[in-house]
Formats: C-alpha cells, sequence, structure tokens
C-alpha cells in the first residue's frame, strides 16, 4: 500500500506600514552645497544682520524642523575682527525646506552720538541662536559668517561695516503762509536699537529768527533708519515747541549734526548737513501794501498848495492787504522838469495786521517848475523788494 503525505504549511504575512520612517540623510560631503545669504552687502554698525543657509543635505527630518551649526564638528561661527559667536543655530524655516534663518543683532562699539558727553551704545558679544545674537562691531571692517559643512570644507560669507554721512529732506522748496513743513533725516547709522523707535535732533531757523527752534524727529519704524519730522510758522508770536516765527521771502534753514562719519572722516568727526527752502505769502510782494496818490497840507495838517519857498507835508497813505505785521520802508522822491533830483527822503515803519498809516515828509520848493513826486514801498532799503506798484504825481508850481 501506497500511502501519501501531504504537508500543509501556513505562511502568515504582516504588513509593517513605513510611512514614518525614514533613513537619515547623509550630507553630501564630497559636493558641498549650502550658500549663505545675507539681507545686506552693507551694514552699520547697530543693525541687524538676517541670515539665510540654504542646506538641503541638512533636511534630516522631513516632518520635523531641523536646526544646523551646533552639531560638534560642522559649527556656524559669526565673526568680526575681534567677536564671535560661536557656535551659532540657525533653524528651518518649515519642515523639509532645506532652509535655515536666524538674525544677529550688531551692538556697535562705545560712541557718544548726541554730544551729551555719555555714550549711546552698549556693545556686547552674547547669544547662540537662532535671533538672540548680539555682536560687537567697529566702524570700519567685515562680518564673516562661516558653515563647517563637513570635516575640512568650510563655507563662508562676508559683509562690510561702515557708517554713512546723513541726508536731510524738506517735502517741498517752498513753503506757503498757513503750511505744515515736513522734514526727513536719512541716517541708517542713528537706527541704535532695531527693535524699538530712535529719535534724531534737527535745528530749524529762518531769516527772521536765526535762533529758532530744535525739534525731535521721529524714526518712522523700529529699523528704517529714517526721521521724520514736522513744524509750522507763525508770523505773531515767538517761537517755541514746534513753532518757527518767519515772515514771507524768508528762508528756511534746517541742520542736523552727523556724529557718525564714514572715512575718510575720522570717528572723533561731526558733520553739519544742512538744507534751505523759502517761505512765501499767497499775496504777491507788489501787492501787499498799497499807496495812494499823495497830497499836500501844511504843518497843521490843513490841505494847501505848495509854493515857492513855503515849506509843505508831502502826505501818503498805505495800506497793509496782509493779516499779519509787516515791515517796510517808504521812500519819496522828488525830481525837477529835466529828472534831477531834488528831494529824496525815506521813513522806516511796520504795519500791523491791515492797518492803514499816513506818512509825510516836508519840501520846500525853491522855483517855478513841474515836478513830479514819485513814492515807493519796499522791503527795506537793503532789500528793494516793492511792495507795491510806484506812485507819481505831476505837479506844477508857478511863480
Amino acid at each position: 500500500m501506497n500511502f501519501k503525505l501531504i504537508l500543509i504549511f501556513s505562511i502568515t504575512f504582516t504588513v509593517v506600514s513605513t510611512s514614518n520612517i525614514f533613513a537619515e540623510e547623509i550630507p553630501d560631503y564630497f559636493n558641498p552645497y549650502a550658500p549663505i545669504y545675507t539681507d545686506r552687502e552693507v551694514y552699520t554698525w547697530t543693525d541687524k544682520v538676517h541670515i539665510t543657509v540654504v542646506a538641503p543635505s541638512w533636511n534630516a527630518n522631513r516632518n520635523g524642523i531641523d536646526s544646523i551649526g551646533t552639531q560638534e564638528r560642522h559649527f556656524i561661527r559669526i565673526y568680526t575682527g575681534e567677536h564671535s559667536l560661536e557656535p551659532y543655530k540657525l533653524t528651518e524655516t518649515e519642515p523639509s525646506s532645506g532652509i535655515f534663518t536666524g538674525e544677529v543683532t550688531l551692538t556697535g562699539f562705545l560712541h557718544d552720538v548726541d554730544d551729551d558727553g555719555n555714550p549711546d551704545t552698549n556693545p556686547r558679544t552674547t547669544g547662540g541662536g537662532p535671533t538672540n545674537g548680539l555682536l560687537e562691531v567697529e566702524r570700519d571692517g567685515g562680518l564673516t559668517i562661516s558653515f563647517e559643512f563637513a570635516d575640512g570644507v568650510v563655507l563662508t560669507t562676508s559683509a562690510m561695516i561702515s557708517w554713512n554721512v546723513g541726508e536731510i529732506i524738506f517735502d517741498r522748496p517752498v513753503f506757503l503762509i498757513g503750511d505744515t513743513a515736513r522734514i526727513q533725516v536719512v541716517d541708517p547709522d542713528m537706527n541704535l536699537n532695531p527693535e524699538a523707535v530712535d529719535r534724531v535732533k534737527v535745528e530749524i531757523s529762518s531769516d527772521s529768527d536765526t535762533a529758532g527752534i530744535t525739534v525731535n524727529a521721529i524714526e518712522t519704524d523700529d529699523d528704517s533708519g529714517l526721521f521724520d519730522a514736522e513744524f509750522f510758522f507763525t508770523q505773531t508770536s515767538v517761537s517755541s515747541g514746534n513753532r518757527l516765527f518767519a515772515m514771507p521771502d524768508d528762508s528756511i534753514y534746517a541742520k542736523y549734526k552727523d556724529n557718525t562719519l564714514p572715512l575718510p572722516y575720522s570717528i572723533q568727526d561731526d558733520l553739519d548737513v544742512q538744507i534751505e527752502s523759502k517761505l512765501e505769502s499767497e499775496v504777491m510782494p507788489i501787492q501787499r501794501i498799497s499807496i495812494e496818490d499823495v497830497f499836500f497840507t501844511d504843518s497843521f495838517g490843513i490841505l494847501t498848495e505848495p509854493t515857492i519857498d513855503k515849506t509843505s507835508q508831502i502826505v501818503g497813505r498805505v495800506s497793509n492787504n496782509q493779516s499779519y505785521d509787516q515791515s517796510f520802508v517808504y521812500i519819496i522822491q522828488v525830481k525837477d522838469g529835466s529828472k534831477s533830483v531834488v528831494s529824496l527822503s525815506w521813513m522806516h515803519g511796520e504795519l500791523t495786521s491791515n492797518q492803514s498809516l499816513e506818512l509825510s515828509q516836508s519840501w520846500t520848493p525853491t522855483e517855478t517848475d513841474n515836478y513830479s513826486i514819485e513814492t515807493f514801498v519796499w522791503k527795506s532799503l537793503n532789500n528793494r523788494v516793492p511792495l507795491s506798484p510806484n506812485s507819481v504825481l505831476s505837479y506844477i508850481i508857478e511863480q
């Protein structure tokens, strides 16, 4: 009898999910790719430096946030000639991006920027990243960032550090009475704290008030290096606060003292950065004062006719057409028939808002003739800007 032996094998397969298991990627040491970028090529002494390293080989955890710079033998170092942050950590922007970022705030060196006798910076070097780094720097020099990508493979990038010459700007070349003036100082060196709003002082003056005022220009943003200030003009009050006494046709001056100058200046040098604008009135200069034709009176103010060898008063009326005071000089010139000047006199004065005033000057004709009596109103004898059209009156004096 033949027997058949039948063996039945039971095989069980277990399926294991590998969706959460990855082998850690190893950086390609023989083909290093990890470019280092900074957000600027040149920084000033108290800037915030934003650092980016593109290193896809260091994306070890595809579902998490990786970091670089603190692994043994793969440090990131941020340094100047005398100060260094090492190691310094950068973190991935998002899972599996392979882009690592961080920032370091430069803290400058001890220096007085506002002439009060005290330093305005707090230099120090501390922090391990990715955003808490503080690094001392000098005025001129460089900042270097290095990444030891692999044993013996160090990738670097550098940026310059330098001060800047400040700039000052009026928002318009000519202002009108009633305008609010705006001024901006551009000086990145005065962004002393890139995480807070800073301020600088600007001196403002006019031809009518050379002492002027000092205003605070406030930084437009925490890290802008742009500083704005506003002031306005008055023709009736003294200068105070953000109010500047200035009259029409005045030049308006702004001055900013820059104590942070680049080479070839020395660290101790300073520079007055200045700009000039003008203040004008909507009333044209030639229309600011009105004058009427002259007439003649005796010494008691009674109307009369001039005669030979008799002293008369040449009387004219002037009126201020503005709502603020106006200084002036009133000129009376008498010419004979041959156009020769036989009498010339002038009077300085000031008209208050919308004021009218009678002015007189004595004159004694000495012979018969056809005389021309001319009157002028100027700003001053030195500034011969006419404030009114001239007036001319012909008068015949007979025997």
